[in-house]
């Protein structure tokens, strides 16, 4: 059995201890796979995801990342993952190279001037690479995250809503290093409206309802937990029983 580089247990939190927004949350993560968390607007995605990035304090429950929690070695939990969040978050006074840099510096990057140069021509922005990120549109601004975030080759990968903004070349630039971070043995959590391409490339999945699992696992089974036949069955049409409570 594979090693779980993300493991949630028991979590319930939120803004206030007396309204939580999750509910006793309980899933992992294991090395070399990729696992969308999916629900309607409000279900509590951001919310578990800001427990994870130990922005929010859970009311009960624990979090582990790559074996530790945050209160046991912040330092070793907060460098085993890299976060692309839904709003790009630059500097505007540096330029995208500098960023790049940056993130190198931080990790103690090895072979930093390969792998950047990588990154740039993958994602087509080599003609931006001295251009500052004031000057960047919303599409290259989220670039800018991606790659910084694939540069330090972390074993987790959180990413919330990767493809807003994006141009195709982006998205397909973008699925096809998750594809190849995921067989290097990284772990990654995406959370995406997007359900057709969370079910072509995500392992497993998480739908989330009223701040609880409404499902998890593979196609198979979320859609047994939906009540519908698994042969021919997608998980948008699984999704959609189980946040409408639709009979079939």
């Amino acid at each position: 059995m594979n090693e779980s580089i993300l493991k949630v247990e028991g979590l319930t939190g939120g803004y206030s201890p007396r309204r939580p927004v999750l509910h006793n949350l309980s899933f992992d993560i294991q090395a070399g796979e990729m696992v969308g968390l999916i629900g309607l607007n409000g279900a509590g995605k951001s919310t578990t995801i800001k427990h994870i990035l130990g922005l929010m304090k859970q009311h009960e429950g624990e979090i582990h990342v790559n074996g530790v929690t945050l209160a046991e070695n912040q330092d070793r939990y907060r460098s085993a993952f890299a976060y692309v969040p839904e709003t790009p978050v630059l500097f505007d006074e540096l330029t995208v190279e500098e960023h790049l840099r940056l993130t190198g510096m931080a990790y103690s990057i090895d072979q930093f001037d390969e792998r950047k140069s990588q990154l740039l021509s993958e994602f087509q922005m080599e003609n931006k690479r001295t251009a500052f990120a004031s000057h960047l549109s919303k599409g290259m601004k989220q670039k800018v995250m991606i790659m910084n975030a694939l540069l330090s080759q972390p074993p987790l990968y959180i990413i919330d809503e990767p493809f807003l903004g994006l141009d195709p070349l982006g998205i397909r630039s973008l699925l096809e290093r998750l594809v190849e971070v995921k067989r290097n043995g990284s772990a990654i959590l995406m959370s995406s409206h997007i359900l057709a391409t969370v079910e072509a490339y995500c392992d497993r999945y998480i739908v989330m309802h009223h701040g609880r699992i409404a499902a998890i696992g593979n196609l198979e089974e979320v859609c047994a937990a939906a009540g519908i036949e698994t042969r021919g069955g997608s998980l948008e049409e699984a999704f959609y029983k189980l946040v409408t409570g639709a009979k079939s």
